[in-house]
């Protein structure tokens, strides 16, 4: 009989290898327009993203989703190309290319091998220069986005996530609408609104060109005043809107779906702005509560309970303040019993200091994962976007992981008891009226009413 091996020892981790975020450069041309040059030269790719200050809160009222359709419609033609010889250019050069408009801002990336950058930067400025607006692309694309709503009012998640910003934010904000537009405002929106607003948001001054890959500075500013530099235009005022509260107490909003197995539960309130200066605490007291698998919300009504199968919260980072959420799907019986447990584990992170493992587990989750997040030209383009989007320093890649660790259990129970409103907390359920409504009334929360899935008030 021969002896047994002896058994190896767990390897311990080796000491935080230090990271250092590429380095960029800032210029601007001109006419304003500026550029973010990150030279990456280990593969030869570039992604260039053009960043526009024409992001879903610059709508006008009763023609939400504007900008959303103006994003979308610069791939759908230029003067000299229809959508589908365009497509064709971009394919021949072998580079991908997407546009869209969030809350912020408006952006269309490219992604192409380096040889092609300068044909690509070419076919760029055309979209940004000489959209068509053909209107059987109009047309097109406001069909797709009444389909795309009334699929949502059919598919629980979407619902409750877009009633949920409806219920959070005061009738006049611009939050308080779908970023896309609703059914009413799409349809009201015309051509004409759409050249408008492409007039009036598309100038120079308020477009950024960022750049990352096998590019060096120098070429690539030469290349952006060859197709750009000579592009004129008015300057661009900053759009806000308002970003309160509809209310400051808690109420229950119920979304009928009569017969439906589960619950889609939402819970939250109106949160903070990205450039908040308790950003770090947050985030941390956020993975803690419901930003990690391991986190008390997801233990609790997950592993504790089996009430779902996951639970998580997040906060929406946006130029202004946007939604805190706690986000779920439940059995239709034990909606009131999940939703007492969310309110438990905030109220609960809002009394009591984390443990130092909590606290460890979270900033090391944190630290861990971000360096390997900027792996690509695309995904370092994307966090400089940011940087642009919300003003942040230009060291901030750099001190991200050192400011994670320097979070302490103190930090992160003021930033609860400071940033967890629980006495505002709002609760958004789609489900089935008749099995989660007496049972939400009895947990008296506060007043709860039913709602339609347009979030027209139901009379019961």
């Amino acid at each position: 009989m021969t002896a047994a091996a002896p058994r190896m020892r767990r390897p311990v981790p080796g000491a935080t290898r230090p990271y250092h975020f590429p380095r960029f450069e800032l210029r601007r041309l001109s006419n304003g327009v500026q550029l973010v040059v990150a030279p990456i030269a280990k593969l030869p790719l570039v992604t260039i993203i053009a960043l526009i200050d024409a992001g879903a809160v610059c709508d006008a009222q009763a023609r939400e989703g504007v900008a959303q359709l103006t994003a979308k419609l610069l791939l759908e033609g230029t003067e000299a190309s229809d959508g589908a010889e365009l497509t064709e250019r971009f394919e021949r050069l072998g580079a991908s290319v997407e546009s869209h408009a969030d809350w912020d801002v408006a952006a269309v990336s490219v992604t192409a091998l380096s040889q092609n950058v300068r044909e690509a930067l070419a076919l760029l400025a055309e979209v940004l220069r000489s959209p068509a607006f053909r209107e059987r692309e109009v047309e097109r694309l406001k069909a797709e986005r009444n389909a795309e709503l009334l699929q949502l009012q059919a598919e629980p998640r979407g619902l409750a996530d877009e009633l949920f910003s409806r219920f959070l934010y005061a009738p006049a904000s611009r939050y308080a609408r779908p970023d896309g537009g609703d059914a009413e405002s799409v349809a009201a929106i015309t051509r004409d609104d759409i050249e408008r607003f492409y007039r009036a948001r598309y100038q120079p001054a308020a477009v950024t060109i960022v750049v990352a890959g096998d590019l060096r500075a120098d070429r690539a500013e030469s290349l952006l005043a060859e197709t750009l530099g000579d592009w004129q235009g008015a300057r661009v005022q900053a759009v806000t809107t308002n970003d309160a509260p509809a209310r400051r107490t808690r109420a229950i909003h119920v979304v009928a779906k009569p017969d439906a197995p589960q619950s889609e539960l939402r819970v939250g309130h109106v949160g903070i702005p990205r450039t908040h200066p308790d950003y770090f605490a947050v985030v941390v007291m956020n993975a803690v509560l419901g930003g990690l698998f391991s986190s008390r919300i997801n233990l609790n009504l997950r592993e504790a309970h089996g009430y779902t199968y996951g639970a998580f919260s997040s906060f929406d980072w946006r130029r202004q303040a946007g939604p805190f959420a706690v986000s779920t799907a439940v059995r239709s019986d034990v909606t009131d019993a999940s939703a007492r447990e969310i309110l438990v584990e905030i109220d609960r992170m809002r009394s009591e200091r984390i443990m130092q493992d909590e606290l460890s587990l979270a900033t090391s989750y944190l630290d861990g994962v971000f360096p390997i997040r900027y792996e690509t030209t695309a995904a370092i383009a994307a966090a400089l976007a940011n940087k642009v989007i919300y003003g942040l320093p230009d060291d901030f890649f750099d001190r991200y992981r050192d400011r994670v660790r320097a979070v302490s259990a103190e930090d992160v129970l003021s930033a609860a008891k400071t940033h967890l409103q629980s006495e505002a907390l709002q609760l958004v359920v789609v489900g089935d009226p008749a099995v989660v409504r007496p049972p939400l009334e009895a947990l008296q929360l506060g007043p709860v009413a039913v709602y339609d899935a347009l979030g027209r008030p139901l009379s019961t």
